[in-house]
This record gives structure tokens, C-alpha cells and sequence, in this order.
């Protein structure tokens, strides 16, 4: 019995079903609570022992890229505040992006 050990994240589409809020965000990046939905899917995988994830996108997906994407000026504007604590969870989305618009967990 082989182990599953890589997972794909569908994200393309135009959320059609929940217009008008698809307009302006895409679907996988709506908050559920404190988080984007398709960072809980992200996570559970991590829970999983999953070692490889791609998420694949379409056109307009700029926010979900962005969200996995390091963003450095951030860090350094919370490094040393009261909301240093925030570093520990934005290090744990261990996602890079690759130019063909597939996000990879590495």
C-alpha cells in the first residue's frame, strides 16, 4: 500500500455561486473566522503529513498568490512590536510561487 504524500488544490474558476463577493476576492481567499478558506485546506494537509501541495490558479487570482507569498516588508514592520507573535503564523505557510501560476509547498 503506497503513501499519499502530494495534494492539489483546484482553485481556478470564477466563484460564480457566490457573486457579488467572487467580484472583488476570489473564492478560496472569503474568511472563514481569522483565516481564508483555502489556508484551512493547506494546514489540515500540513496536519496529514503531506510534503508536497500545488494549488493551481486561473486569471485574477493575485490575492491567493499573494497571501502564500513572503512578504518581507511585513515581517520587518512586526519584527520587534507587540505583534511579533503574528511571525510564528506567517511562517507557517510554507508555500512559494513558481512563475506558471502553481503555487508549491516546499
Amino acid at each position: 500500500m503506497s503513501v499519499i504524500n502530494k495534494c492539489l488544490f483546484p482553485a481556478a474558476g470564477y466563484g460564480t455561486r457566490f457573486l457579488p463577493a467572487t467580484k472583488a476576492m476570489p473564492k478560496e481567499m472569503l474568511p472563514i473566522v481569522t483565516k481564508p478558506l483555502i489556508q484551512y485546506g493547506v494546514e489540515e494537509a500540513m496536519q496529514a503529513g503531506i510534503t508536497g501541495m500545488a494549488i493551481v490558479t486561473g486569471r485574477g487570482k493575485r490575492a491567493l498568490e499573494g497571501h502564500f507569498d513572503t512578504s518581507y516588508e511585513l515581517e520587518h514592520q512586526i519584527a520587534g512590536s507587540n505583534k511579533e507573535a503574528l511571525l510564528v503564523v506567517l511562517s507557517m505557510l510554507p508555500i512559494t510561487l513558481l512563475p506558471d501560476r502553481i503555487l508549491e509547498h516546499v
